[in-house]
């Protein structure tokens, strides 16, 4: 083999000079002298695919490979990055920088070694160079591609479109799509293409440099970017993943991640065997034991992972590289493993002291020339950075710090900040990056927000001396804080705050409020209007009235403290007390963590609901005197929703705030003060839901079939043990009268088809009923000449029916041959069960009970046939007829999670006013109110079929926040308060407009932009 730097380097393929010094050392150290003897060729893998060839000393230890690479790639940062290979036992580890390469790597000739990053720092921009940045994105770029770095398909599609902008440069739809056909960023491209080419078209004007610092921008908020699964059990045995970061040590479920330890608790890390220990500080407040066990798959896997987690813990909480331990005189206990190397407040430090000099380099697939982002000689400018930075970075280390107040200059079209982004400080002037492309823009920062519901950076500062003419790197190259970019005054900046906060973490507080507002009344419906209806007629058991009503009176009497306690913050928040000046009330974590715990004293009453619920269906079932009564209280106005969906209410609350301290987290960085008490709130009320989840799941089934029971005649059985609801919707079934409209329902076992009746009820009367085992589904449009047709093939008739839309159509498909499948699988309820009249089921003792029955409600026929009383027409049942479409039991379990509260100004298409009205969105429907002190909605907006768009400039309609909702020839108009509560209606009105197939759940779950 030549010598190095004999054969083409990654430094002189990216144009760098041949004399930059060794990333690791400090400055004006010397390498160490390198051990003589026989040289040893290694194969090195690098973040652009190219494999390069290094040759040392066999007996170097690995210090020596990894300060080869960063010289060659003139990589000043190199300290984040490290060497990784797999060993004897294919199990893959780091490079050990201290140990000799011969003792690790045993059959070099045969080993590629893989150059990557290691450490992910919480903040890309505490990565002062463009070459690291740069690496940094192809590292992301290649975990997207391994399908490492898991995100929703509008998230990705935008990753892919920086990426596409730093390699081709400015949009051209044509060499877009051409580019996407040879080049594969992520499995199923071809899905998200035209996503992607929307995306590459904002970015018009857009330099390399911004490209990476944007795509890092976005990626640093996804929940897996950094990470590395490690596989593992817990001491129940159930499967998990750990996993190392900054912040500390993940624990992973499949991909999603259930619970933190931040490094500030944890005590002690070790490992024993294949058992991996995490010993914990005392902590009053926490339901942990104090040392966690987990169990890996090795002894070797286990100190694999133990390694990682001690080099984090010390490359982002230790000031400098621990010292090694005094070896033992006679025996040795235990590794004797330490992190060697810099830790990150050292190569902070070093960066900003060296004056480097500019170095251009060319990046792979780019043809634009890039600038190294540090001047030799720092401008006046930045000459105050390293002591704002200073502060930034002791975050990173210190324990229980807080963020300091440090302003910043954003780039934007308007000269107020989007909603969405952080910080107290709204910039008052905009600027315009030299390359005329606005990366900080309101819609940049937008697309960020919604890929997965963080925000935009707010601590970029843009150096105003950076012009076109003058050939300067990027705004975004150096983003270091610094004041003086943004002069303003504290009486401007207070007079901004007490009008319109800006921080997006207000608005989600904002929104706690007012669902918990609309919460309470949904309680109140149970405690005091119904309590007070029961107290004047003696139509329920006292049985029944002592599991109800003592449940609930408890938790209305919390959250009404709660919701006191929240709107006393978000007072302070809006500066209406000289305490929000000193942003010490600028946070929500601190209530939700208290009232979570405080929640978990009420668990008793939460299990209790679903006991509530069954004896109330099983009272009425029992009782004709109960049921009339619950029926007539479900005809009131202020019972806007069926009367046992309150009983669930509590449950689903559990999941709203969950969903809230997700956000929150995804939001906060680390460092942020109250990212910790979001933190521990979410793990407690995550504990909460895991613990009721099987329960809510059972109940939610149990309240949809007594539910759909209600719309039904001609069958009185349905509510049977292991019957499970799955689709409900409108077809038109073949026959020989031609194509007639029919309501379609499917469960796990049988499929119901029903017209809808003609009497005063509006119910829905069973025609037929196929069951499932044995089915067959095939399409056959060509056969009958009917658009969107199938033919569903029982095993004793066979029936034709079509779809109103190919889209509808895959849907009934899809559940249709899921519940097949379960059908053939398990031993379900038998459909011969629904019998269109059973006999009167009431036991003679039932008679005699304490309901007290008169001898007219005895001998009355039980069959619902003949119930002719008033019922609801607004149900999903009649919506559904009414629009031709249906809905899915999973379409039921993402409107229970996506339920939304808040003040909206309406418009109508011929009007020329706005209206405020406080608005309730629930169940598939908006409740309009005057107010949210009204006990009942003034009316109701059933939103299944309707589309939702932005309205166009031919509209007219020449305000911001507003959305369009319009079915036919019906038009509104809703005009939100701010960006982040505009992006909340759109998120949630979307998930019942749209209803969704079972496949992509996950993915609509995680999406928060449409």
């Amino acid at each position: 083999m030549g010598e190095i730097e004999q054969r083409p380097t990654p430094g002189s393929r990216l144009g760098a000079p041949e004399n930059s010094g060794i990333s690791t050392l400090e400055r004006g150290q010397k390498p160490p002298p390198t051990p003589s003897g026989k040289l040893v060729s290694i194969k090195i893998q690098m973040l652009d695919d190219t494999q390069e060839a290094f040759e040392v000393p066999q007996r170097a230890p690995g210090k020596v490979l990894l300060d080869a690479v960063c010289s060659h790639l003139n990589l000043v940062e190199g300290d984040y990055f490290g060497l990784e290979f797999p060993d004897h036992k294919k199990i893959t580890v780091w490079l050990d920088l201290l140990k000799p390469i011969v003792k690790q790597i045993r059959r070099p000739k045969h080993v590629v070694v893989r150059f990557v990053v290691k450490f992910f720092p919480p903040d890309h921009t505490q990565l002062q160079e463009e070459l690291t940045r740069y690496l940094f994105a192809l590292q992301v770029k290649q975990d997207l591609a391994q399908g490492r770095l898991t995100c929703n398909d509008t998230s990705a599609a935008l990753l892919i479109s920086h990426i596409v902008q730093s390699e081709i440069g400015d949009f051209d739809e044509t060499l877009d799509r051409e580019h996407l056909a040879k080049n594969k960023y992520i499995p199923q491209q071809d899905a998200l293409e035209d996503k992607i080419v929307e995306f590459h078209h904002n970015h018009i004007g857009q330099t390399p440099a911004e490209s990476d610092f944007q795509l890092l921008e976005i990626a640093r908020r996804l929940e897996m970017y950094g990470i590395r699964l490690h596989p593992a059990k817990d001491r129940e045995g159930t499967k998990i993943n750990l996993a190392v970061a900054n912040t500390g040590i993940l624990v992973f479920q499949g991909f999603t991640k259930i619970n933190a330890f931040n490094w500030a608790k944890v005590r002690k890390l070790s490992f024993k065997r294949k058992r991996f220990l995490i010993k914990l500080r005392p902590d009053a407040n926490s339901a942990y034991q104090d040392t966690l066990e987990f169990l890996m798959a090795s002894r070797d896997f286990c100190k694999s992972f133990w390694k990682i987690c001690v080099e984090h813990h010390a490359f982002f909480r230790l000031f400098e590289e621990p010292k090694p331990k005094p070896k033992p005189v006679l025996f040795s206990r235990g590794s004797s493993f330490r992190f060697s190397g810099r830790t990150q407040k050292q190569v902070l430090d070093y960066v900003k002291e060296g004056g480097h000099k500019k170095v251009q380099f060319e990046r792979k697939h780019s043809k634009i020339h890039s600038i190294r982002s540090l001047a030799s000689q720092p401008t006046e400018l930045n000459s105050e950075a390293p002591d704002q930075s200073q502060q930034s970075t002791s975050l990173t280390f210190g324990e229980g710090a807080e963020s300091p107040g440090t302003q910043s200059c954003q780039q934007g079209k308007e000269p107020k900040l989007p909603p969405g982004e952080p910080g107290p400080h709204p910039s008052p002037t905009p600027r315009r990056s030299p390359a005329g492309s606005l990366t900080g823009s309101p819609h940049l920062s937008e697309l960020s927000v919604n890929s997965q519901g963080g925000a935009a950076p707010a601590h970029v500062t843009l150096s105003p001396n950076l012009s076109p003419d003058t050939k300067q790197a990027s705004p975004l190259i150096s983003p270091l804080l610094n004041d003086q970019a943004c002069p303003r005054t504290d009486d401007e900046d207070e007079g901004r705050r007490k009008r319109f906060p800006t921080d997006k973490a207000y608005f989600i507080a904002k929104e706690v409020s007012t669902t918990e507002r609309t919460y309470l009344k949904d309680l109140e419906v149970i405690t005091s209007w119904f309590q007070s209806t029961v107290s004047k007629e003696d139509s329920m058991p006292e049985a029944l009235k002592s599991l109800i009503f003592p449940n609930f009176e408890p938790l209305h009497k919390f959250h009404t403290s709660f919701l006191k306690e929240i709107e006393q913050r978000l007072a302070l928040w809006e500066g209406r007390s000289n305490a929000q000046i000193r942003g010490d009330y600028q946070r929500i974590g601190d209530v939700m963590l208290k009232n979570v715990q405080g929640m978990k004293h009420l668990a008793a009453h939460l299990w209790k609901h679903g006991e509530a619920l069954e004896a109330l269906e099983n009272g009425i079932k029992s009782s004709r005197r109960l049921e009339n009564f619950c029926r007539d209280f479900e005809l009131q106005k202020v019972c806007y929703l069926p009367l046992n969906t309150f009983l669930l209410r509590p449950l689903h609350r559990l999941m709203h705030y969950k969903q809230v301290l997700e956000r929150l987290c995804k939001h906060y960085p680390p460092s942020h003060h109250d990212f910790r008490d979001c933190r521990a709130a979410l793990a407690e009320i995550t504990e909460m839901v895991a613990q009721l989840h099987g329960t809510m799941i059972k109940m939610e089934n149990f309240q949809k079939l007594h539910e759909l029971k209600k719309d039904l005649i001609g069958i009185d059985n349905l509510v049977v043990p292991g019957r499970e609801f799955i689709r409900l919707g409108s077809l038109s079934k073949l026959s020989g009268k031609g194509l007639q409209q029919r309501m379609f329902f499917l469960f796990n076992d049988v499929l119901l088809y029903t017209s809808r009746g003609l009497t005063a009820s509006n119910q829905f009367k069973v025609h037929g009923q196929l069951p499932l085992y044995g089915m067959t589904i095939e399409e056959s449009e060509d056969e009958w000449g009917v658009p969107h047709c199938l033919t569903l093939r029982g095993q004793r008739q066979s029936i034709i029916v079509a779809a109103s839309s190919r889209s509808e159509m895959e849907k009934w498909v899809e559940d249709i041959q899921m519940a097949i499948d379960l059908a053939e699988k398990s031993s379900g309820p038998a459909p011969e069960l629904l019998a269109s009249s059973p006999p009167d089921n009431k036991s003679p003792d039932e008679a005699t009970s304490a309901d007290q029955e008169s001898e007219d409600d005895l001998s009355a026929s039980r069959t619902s046939l003949e119930r002719q009383a008033p019922h609801r027409g607004n149900t999903m049942v009649h919506v559904c007829w009414h629009r031709n479409t249906s809905v899915s039991m999973v379409d039921f379990s993402i409107a229970v999670e996506n339920q939304l509260s808040g003040n909206l100004l309406r418009k109508f298409k011929n009007s020329n006013g706005w209206q405020k009205l406080w608005v309730v969105f629930t169940n598939f429907c908006l409740f309009f109110y005057k107010s949210h002190q009204d006990n009942h909605p003034l009316a109701s907006l059933p939103l299944l079929g309707y589309s939702l768009t932005i309205p166009s400039e031919s509209e007219n309609i020449h305000k911001d926040h507003v959305f369009k909702l319009h079915f036919k020839s019906h038009v509104y108009y809703f005009r939100a308060e701010s960006e982040y509560t505009f992006e909340r209606w759109m998120e949630v009105i979307r998930s019942a407009t749209s209803s969704s197939s079972r496949a992509p759940v996950l993915s609509h779950k995680e999406s928060l932009v449409y």
